[in-house]
């Protein structure tokens, strides 16, 4: 067999690659390095920090609560003074909250009222901690270490039975009214006791008074005893928890008669792994004008007040 003579296109090829080498080879050579030394300064920024680890953050750091960079005790961000960090419930005052109402049965008002701790974050407390107590029982993993240092990071409130604690938030705090906003000049005789339902009434006729719209209105009422006539606050807080007590039974047995009533009108039928459940309806009862919601299809028919063509369709009071 002939020998296989080698193409144009191969010879080039080889001969680009052999300059490209000796090209390489001939600029490493050639290549100066940089003797330069580096530099050991450090900038001020870098001397101000380690000064700071040396000096104070190594006698201010408590595991305790939080340390930031800022001036103030809730001040995390140097730069920005504006921004505060808020105070969150410690995992030992929830415990207690959610032991408190469910298990010893103490009113919701009243646990707020002994902790300082808004009314409406108690329901909350409980209702997440039985969710909690829902997930444990199914099995479901919880991300413990993420929370605890999440936790390490935000001052926290404690309370301890018997010492002088530190309020977490108001518990009367009210959110303000649009309406109550603009700026009225009302003239009032001397004589005349202006109070904050005449102030309501100044604003809008269907305004509450900041009283009524209180969560809490019980403890105005006590805190107005107090200073008018002179009453032990002592006794009174402990009136007022027995009547919070009270109400609170009350409204359970409301609920709890309401609920017996409602599931003895409603007859149940177990097939299999459905339940129908049947319940007596009169198709007759539809209202005084034939419209009642909750007669069946009372969206049909004829059309509701707020669909007619000129009527007014936005509210025209406040509760």
């Amino acid at each position: 067999m002939a020998p296989r003579i080698c193409g144009t296109s191969t010879t080039l090829a080889s001969l680009d690659a052999c300059l490209q080498t000796s090209s390489r080879l001939a600029a490493h050579a050639t290549r100066s390095f940089s003797l330069t030394c580096r530099n050991e300064k450090i900038t001020k920024g870098r001397y101000e920090m380690v000064k700071w680890i040396k000096e104070k953050a190594t006698n201010n750091f408590d595991k305790n609560h939080p340390t930031y960079l800022g001036p103030h005790v809730d001040q995390p961000f140097p730069s920005n003074p504006l921004f505060r960090s808020q105070s969150v419930l410690s995992e030992s005052m929830k415990n207690r909250i959610y032991t408190q109402v469910m298990d010893h049965g103490v009113a919701m008002k009243a646990v707020s009222e002994e902790m300082q701790v808004d009314v409406r974050r108690v329901a909350a407390v409980v209702r997440l901690k039985e969710l909690e107590n829902h997930w444990k029982l199914e099995g479901k993993k919880f991300a413990t270490p993420y929370a605890k240092a999440v936790m390490k990071m935000l001052p926290q409130s404690k309370w301890a039975q018997g010492d002088m604690n530190i309020p977490h938030e108001p518990i009367n705090d009210i959110p303000v009214h649009k309406l109550s906003m603009q700026q009225l000049f009302v003239p009032v005789s001397e004589s005349r006791h202006f109070t904050r339902e005449d102030a309501a009434k100044a604003f809008h006729e269907g305004l509450l008074s900041a009283d009524k719209r209180s969560p809490q209105r019980e403890l105005i009422e006590i805190e107005r005893q107090a200073a008018e006539e002179g009453g032990d606050r002592a006794t009174s807080i402990e009136e007022f928890r027995k009547e919070a007590q009270e109400a609170e039974e009350e409204y359970a047995a409301e609920l709890a008669r309401k609920s017996e009533l409602e599931d003895a009108r409603v007859k149940k039928q177990q097939k299999g792994r459905f339940q129908f459940r049947i319940k007596r309806y009169n198709s007759e009862n539809v209202g005084k004008y034939g419209r009642a919601r909750d007669t069946t299809g009372w969206r049909y028919g004829q059309a509701l007040q707020d669909r007619k063509r000129g009527m007014v369709k936005i509210p025209t009071s406040v509760p």
